[in-house]
């Protein structure tokens, strides 16, 4: 097949996404996904990519593979490989790759270093301190609580913890609960949490707003709303049997999760609040950065933000990539090409393009592994699900019955065969599949996600009801 090559770095949903983003230019022959899932075989120019029959997830084999197929482009999904330095190793032996470089990643792989550098930049943050000692962080909860019990605390992990390492916390004793837990038994995201990082809750509605970088040219993308909760404000039950099973004395806190579904446009993230988010925070950080390290920052920033009554933004955390599930409600809207976008990034050329967006709404669900029981014989038992523990190898069915139009982005998935040897899909993570529809209003897209997800199976499958609710 005639064209460029692509290889889209990613194990996930988000994946899915890019590379049927990519496939959609006409200069684009094929995209190859690593470490990818059985989804990323079942789109058009789409394909597993493998080195001696084995799928490439190291750093070394994912370069010996892009040698080996000349690939032309490449782009990263995920953070743990920005971190791990996968742009230095590509850029070093002269391949074309777009996601920032190690040293840039820091903005997501420590969270208590980049909120002292977006102080030092006046970037407008919440008030919030650092901590390596667990007995100075509870000193400092117990300050927050005191000065106003109404307020609450959010106790973030240093680290990487796969989007569930900052946990919003209402009351002192919940405070103190999860401090001992992160830094102390059971240590529930390992070395991630080593450091914490505390910050005053602020009032006002959250945002997470995506840009592009080249270096030198910040361009905003369009954004989503996303639902980061594990279950709906009314599933009060359901929060409290996950957290019994889970072992969390905190009984009523709803977990955070990486994403279980979103919608986009975003409802109200309009031209003036993007041109003071440009002004005040993207721009001022993509900029500052390059000042104080001497690096440029290349590739997607994304920023979770705080937005006051007053319209006023504060940076409450910065990823380095593309979000889950963002990715798979955003770049279905995308008109622009997709390879020439990624060619300008590279290039520094972002100020000559224009992006172009579908009108059409984008709404995404996500369906997880919940919440399932094994025969103890089996070595079974009951699990909490996602994001706790959960069982994955279960078989799924029903896709066949999903509306050809109607996108299935994959995010943990493997095919494989049953009992009696049938070649069948089969779930493999907590989140398994987002599906996402479109239509000329949130309504019509909601509407058309919920019809064909409910034809959708696999034991312990549970997926939140509410996604859009409240802006139809």
């Amino acid at each position: 097949m005639s064209g460029a090559k692509v290889l889209v770095v990613d194990a996930g949903g988000r994946g899915n996404a890019i590379a049927h983003a990519f496939a959609r230019s006409e200069a684009v022959g094929t995209v190859y996904v690593a470490p990818g899932n059985a989804g990323s075989e079942m789109m058009d120019k789409c394909r597993l990519a493998t080195v001696d029959g084995k799928v490439p997830k190291s750093i070394p084999d994912l370069l010996k593979f892009a040698q080996k197929e000349s690939i032309d482009l490449t782009f990263v999904g995920p953070e743990g490989y920005l971190s791990e330095g996968i742009v230095n190793a590509f850029e070093a032996d002269g391949q074309r790759i777009v996601g920032p470089k190690k040293e840039a990643a820091i903005l997501e792989g420590s969270k208590c270093y980049t909120k002292d550098l977006l102080k030092s930049l006046r970037v407008p943050v919440p008030p919030c301190r650092n901590f390596s000692d667990p007995s100075e962080a509870k000193e400092y909860a117990r300050e927050i609580f005191a000065e106003d019990p109404r307020n609450g605390a959010v106790i973030k992990a240093d680290g990487l913890a796969a989007g569930k390492g900052s946990i919003v916390c209402f009351s002192q004793e919940e405070a103190l609960s999860t401090i001992e837990r992160i830094m102390v038994s059971p240590r529930l995201f390992g070395r991630a949490g080593e450091r914490i990082e505390i910050e005053k809750r602020l009032q006002g509605r959250e945002l997470m707003f995506f840009a592009l970088s080249d270096g030198r040219t910040v361009l905003p993308l369009e954004s989503a709303l996303d639902y980061k909760r594990a279950f709906a404000p009314d599933e009060k039950v359901a929060v409290r049997l996950f957290n019994k099973l889970s072992g969390n004395p905190n009984i009523d806190n709803n977990p955070n999760t990486g994403g279980m579904g979103g919608f986009s446009p975003h409802p109200w993230l309009d031209e003036e609040l993007t041109d003071r988010i440009m002004k005040r925070i993207a721009v001022p950080t993509v900029r500052g950065f390059k000042d104080a390290t001497g690096h440029e920052y290349v590739g997607v920033i994304y920023f979770g933000l705080m937005i006051s009554e007053e319209r006023e933004p504060y940076v409450l955390e910065i990823n380095v990539r593309l979000g889950d599930p963002e990715a798979e409600v955003i770049l279905p809207r995308l008109k622009t090409d997709f390879y020439q976008l990624s060619s300008a990034v590279l290039d520094g050329r972002l100020d000559r393009v224009k992006l172009e967006w579908s009108k059409e709404h984008c709404l995404g669900v996500c369906a997880v592994s919940g919440r399932a029981i094994k025969p103890l014989s089996s070595g079974g038992g009951e699990r909490p699900g996602y994001p706790g523990e959960h069982y994955t190898n279960m078989p799924i069915s029903g896709l066949e019955k999903v509306d050809p139009d109607v996108l299935v982005y994959h995010n943990g998935t493997a095919l494989g065969n049953d009992a009696q040897e049938k070649r069948r899909l089969f779930t493999t993570g907590g989140r398994v599949l987002t599906l996402v529809a479109h239509g000329r209003s949130l309504g019509e897209a909601r509407t058309r996600a919920y019809e064909n997800i409910k034809r959708i199976r696999f034991n312990g499958m549970r997926y939140r009801k509410d996604i859009g609710q409240d802006y139809v």
